[in-house]
Parts: C-alpha cells; sequence; structure tokens
C-alpha cells in the first residue's frame, strides 16, 4: 500500500475511533485552536507526561491535523486523567521518534509505528 492510501485509511479509521475515544473521560486528549474556524479541536492521543512535560509522537508528522494547527497556533490544552492541562507545545524534528516511542505507552506506541508515516515528536512544556 503506497503512503497516500494508507494515509487516507488509517484517517478514516481514526475519525470514527476517534468520535468514540474523545466521549471517555480518562482518556487523553490534545486540543488545539483549529488555524481556519478557531475552534477547540481535540484529538485522542496516546503520551506520557514526565515532570513537567507531556510527550508524544505524531504519526504523520506535519499531515497531521493537531500538528498544523500547533505551528499556526502553540498554546494546547491536554487532558490527563480527567484533568485538563494548559501548555504550550514544540515540534521536535530533530528528536529521535522511534526511541521517543519507546518510553511511551506500549499499545499507542506500537499503533503509532504500524501505521505512522513521517513520525515527528511533540513536547508539551505544562503550565502546572
Amino acid at each position: 500500500m503506497d503512503s497516500e492510501t494508507k494515509y487516507r485509511v488509517v484517517t478514516a479509521f481514526q475519525r470514527v475511533l476517534n468520535a468514540v475515544m474523545r466521549r471517555l473521560p480518562t482518556h487523553t486528549l490534545l486540543e488545539t485552536t483549529g488555524r481556519t474556524s478557531g475552534l477547540p479541536r481535540r484529538t485522542p492521543v496516546g503520551g506520557r507526561r514526565t515532570g513537567g512535560s507531556f510527550w508524544l509522537v505524531s504519526e504523520f508528522g506535519e499531515r497531521s491535523q493537531y500538528v498544523r494547527n500547533i505551528k499556526a497556533d502553540p498554546r494546547v490544552r491536554v487532558r490527563l486523567r480527567g484533568r485538563w492541562h494548559t501548555g504550550t507545545a514544540h515540534l521536535l524534528p530533530d528528536d529521535d521518534p522511534v526511541a521517543r516511542l519507546r518510553a511511551l505507552p506500549r499499545m499507542n506506541s506500537a499503533a503509532v509505528r504500524t501505521v505512522g508515516a513521517g513520525l515527528l515528536t511533540v513536547r508539551v512544556d505544562l503550565d502546572d
């Protein structure tokens, strides 16, 4: 399967799955501001808080809509264990995303490695 077909298949599946995951009260969410609409956009993500930062890896790098939103406005919110935290997101193209995935939750990391193309590390420096 070529990368464009893979991207379309995975994003179509994610639209359906994400609609369910956003409703789960304890699932981790990343909230960005829509770069065109200005409305909040919530995306279920897998990652891990380490000290004052939350780390995740975008499976489609700069093609991910939430990454595009971060580029337009890096102020975000992250819901961890049902509690919202504000912060500033940083895209880290020089970080090794495969190595980073080894430090993140296994289930999500395996899915990102399997479906991903153009992985990109994202660090959110939390305000609290």
